[in-house]
């Protein structure tokens, strides 16, 4: 509990002192330290320093002239500052756009790409279809040769086809007339007992 207090009024000194320092400080040491941090580019610490000096000192010129020259700077950064972000937000939407624009020409190569495929399975699937018919009439055409040399091979051995007997026996078949059988005997009594020894 007593350090506490020691503490409070530890600082209550500190903080009367300080102020009893600016009261007691020339308006030159707020001015010359003023300076000093605007030359070091330091703008917000140089015009807080400045104001304390104007709160001691409010009708001293040089501290007023320093306080304009410290505002107008601080304005032209807060504009530079300003700026760079908006040629920042520029140069992001551009690069944006442009990326956008890249992945449209991207998505379009790869449509076009996908078309090209398309179109070449296609015309490879017409070409196995034009094959494919064209196979199989060579393949009957090379069954019909087949069958003829074999034909003609058999023909010149005196012997025939099966296909060749089918045909001649058809042919036959039509060319038959139907005969009616005679009787051998004369006709039977059907009221005459059969005769079974």
């Amino acid at each position: 509990m007593k350090l506490r207090i020691l503490l409070i009024s530890l600082s209550l000194l500190l903080l009367s002192w300080q102020k009893l320092e600016a009261q007691l400080a020339p308006p030159e040491d707020f001015f010359n330290s003023g300076a000093q941090l605007y030359i070091s580019n330091n703008i917000p610490a140089a015009l807080q320093r400045v104001e304390d000096g104007l709160k001691t000192y409010p009708d001293d010129q040089h501290l007023k002239a320093l306080e304009q020259l410290l505002k107008q700077k601080q304005q032209q950064q807060q504009q530079q500052q300003e700026q760079q972000q908006q040629k920042n937000q520029q140069q992001q939407n551009q690069q944006s756009s442009q990326q956008n624009s890249q992945s449209k020409q991207d998505e379009e190569k790869q449509k076009q790409e996908e078309q090209k495929k398309q179109e070449q399975q296609k015309q490879q699937e017409q070409q196995q279809q034009q094959q494919q018919p064209q196979s199989a009439q060579k393949k009957d055409e090379e069954k019909k040769d087949k069958q003829q040399a074999e034909a003609a091979q058999r023909a010149q051995e005196g012997q025939m086809t099966p296909e060749e007997a089918k045909r001649l026996l058809d042919s036959q078949k039509n060319n038959e007339q139907f005969l009616q059988m005679a009787p051998q005997q004369k006709p039977r009594n059907p009221l005459r007992p059969v005769r079974d020894w």
